[in-house]
């Protein structure tokens, strides 16, 4: 059986438009459970949850608990030999779940697994990359990403030199719609909650690479994705002194440097 955890955070239209997208494409057949992880939980989403989606597990929490938390409890709850993580701003094609369960099942060596995520008019949307070092985010973050040198060094980071429409182990993958094994949770463990909102699924990733199991883009499995990059305003450094967003993003990345060192990981 398929968990699929769906963390919200203030937005009833949003999860009410995710839920009828996954009662729309996942067949009667298929053997799955909804959780609905509230973060910040308010009347309307609440509404939407118990009255418009009885049939769902719905875990609310008054306080903003964050994006890790809210996975992690999710996770916990699961009864799934796999789990899709994903945020209410993922709309899935038809089958698309389903690919991602059967390869999951069919290799054990891999421990995540994202799909190939959408722009709202079809494009594709950069969804697997490189492990960051800081500086890949003073450069994405400010005027230095526009000089020719640093154009090859982020490439390199979205990983420019792949062939992105085949199946591709990946250093790791957008937190927005990823597809973990239960059996990799047992040895891996639960996201590291010292990250609130951001850099969890950067950090996460490196301890599946470093238990031996594979992290792994399949393309072959598509989902839209309404992806808004909160965290990056338009006044590249001064974002830090007024976008909490970015404040918030700059705490987690100093958090995981420190955890991890700057050098990135690099995976067999």
């Amino acid at each position: 059986m398929l968990s699929i955890v769906v963390v919200n955070y203030k937005n009833a239209p949003l999860l009410r438009l995710c839920l009828k997208s996954l009662q729309r494409v996942i067949s009667d057949s298929f053997s799955h459970e909804i959780i609905v992880v509230d973060v910040a939980t308010d009347a309307d989403t609440t509404f939407v949850a118990t009255e418009e989606f009885s049939n769902i597990h719905y875990l609310p929490f008054k306080e903003n608990i964050g994006y890790t938390k809210g996975v992690n409890h999710g996770l916990k709850a699961a009864k799934g030999d796999a789990m899709f993580i994903m945020n209410t701003d993922i709309i899935p094609l038809p089958e698309s779940l389903e690919k991602l369960y059967v390869y999951i099942k069919k290799h054990p060596e891999t421990g995540l697994l994202g799909p190939q995520l959408l722009n709202m008019d079809g494009s594709n949307q950069q969804s697997c990359f490189r492990f960051y070092t800081p500086f890949t985010i003073v450069y994405r973050r400010t005027f230095l990403g526009k000089l020719p040198f640093v154009k090859n060094i982020l490439n390199r980071f979205l990983l420019k030199d792949k062939d992105l429409t085949q199946i591709l182990p990946v250093d790791w993958l957008m937190g927005s719609a990823l597809m973990v094994s239960r059996k990799a949770i047992e040895t891996v463990g639960y996201m590291d909650e010292h990250f609130y909102l951001y850099m969890s699924d950067v950090d996460w990733p490196r301890h599946f690479w470093e238990n031996g199991y594979q992290v792994v883009f399949f393309p072959e499995s598509k989902m839209y994705h309404y992806h808004r990059r909160e965290s990056h305003g338009a006044l590249d450094a001064l974002d830090a002194i007024f976008n909490r967003r970015t404040q918030q993003h700059i705490i987690d990345a100093i958090r995981y440097f420190y955890k991890n060192g700057i050098r990135p990981y690099t995976h067999p």
